[in-house]
């Protein structure tokens, strides 16, 4: 059998932690930061685990290796 080839878009973005959860980091920090609220920027600061199950089986069929 052939390799599975990875959602190179999707590994950029998400990670799998040991436990088999997947991580990802939180969007809307980057830049304009200064129009921000404090509490806002320390709740964006933090990483996020998916949810939902069915999106989290779509994302780990796009990586078969992570």
């Amino acid at each position: 059998m052939g390799k599975l080839k990875t959602k190179k878009g999707v590994a950029k973005r998400f990670r799998t932690s040991k436990s088999g959860k997947v991580k990802y980091n939180t969007c809307g920090k980057s830049h304009l930061n200064s129009c921000k609220k404090t509490a806002r920027l320390r709740k964006l600061r933090h990483g996020k685990t998916l949810d939902d199950s069915k999106t989290r089986k779509y994302v780990k069929r796009m990586l078969p290796y992570g």
